[in-house]
This record gives C-alpha cells, structure tokens and sequence, in this order.
C-alpha cells in the first residue's frame, strides 16, 4: 500500500507514514497531508480512484481503534527486502517520488502542476530533479512532418 501511495501521489515516504484514516476522504478521492519536511499542509490533494479503491480495501481490514494507516515502522530494511525480491538494485523508495513526477511530465502535465503536487517552492528543482522527460521529447521530435520533406 505504501508503495501504492507512493506512485499514485507523489508522497515523500515520511509522509505516507504519518497518514490518518481521517485524512481520507473516499467520496472525493483526496488525502488531507501535513509534509513533515516543508511543514507545509496541501489540504485536500487528489488521489487516483484506483489508488482510493485499493486504500479503502485496506483500511476495512484494520483495527477500528486504529487512528494511523499504518502502524509498523517503514524502515531502510523493510525497503531492502521489497527491493531485493522485486529485483530493483539500488532503486530507493524516492525513486517512486521521482516516477510520479515523471509520469505526470511523460502525459503532458504542465510543470507548475507537477510542481504543486510535489510541493516544490521551485519549478526548476521539479524539472531538474523530477521529471524525466526524455519520451516527451521523442514524442515531439516524431511529430515533426520530416517524411513530408523527403
């Protein structure tokens, strides 16, 4: 699941790991986040409906008592062990930050966009950093009528 939000928002993994149930709102398919890093609150951030429908599967399954989404402690170790056994070399839970950023540029979302979703102060750390728009590229380059020309 953490992975699963890690993809589908953008979320930094400590932020993930502070999660609330309350801060799910299922008939808008939103979180309510606080970044532990920016100390900044994005209020209601979307959340893909496939992503929702798969939270709300996981919260029913837990103690009603429960006040966090997750209750065990996320560490390097536990990264490891997923790493290892989906074959992922020194791919780091980042890494799945940097691939939302990245998807959202390969499908034509603007940088100022992506640079909310990210919580970025800065368009250019979204660019640099974040997205990796090399099929983006190639895709406008195909574009270009050279057949036309020949």
């Amino acid at each position: 699941m953490r992975i699963l939000l890690a993809l589908g928002t953008g979320l930094r993994r400590g932020d993930i790991e502070s999660l609330r149930i309350s801060d799910i709102d299922y008939v808008n398919s939103n979180v309510t986040t606080r970044s532990k890093k920016t100390r900044k609150s994005m209020g209601s951030r979307p959340v893909p409906l496939r992503v929702i429908e798969e939270l709300k599967k996981y919260v029913s399954g837990l103690n009603p008592e429960q006040e966090r989404i997750f209750i065990d402690r996320f560490n390097q170790y536990m990264w490891d062990q997923i790493r290892k056994k989906l074959g992922l070399g020194d791919f780091k839970f980042h890494d799945l930050r940097k691939t939302f950023g990245s998807i959202l540029a390969q499908n034509g979302v603007s940088t100022v966009v992506t640079q909310k979703l990210l919580e970025h102060s800065s368009p250019d750390l979204t660019n640099k950093v974040y997205t990796n728009v090399d099929p983006v590229l190639r895709h406008a380059v195909e574009q270009i009528p050279v057949g036309d020309w020949l």
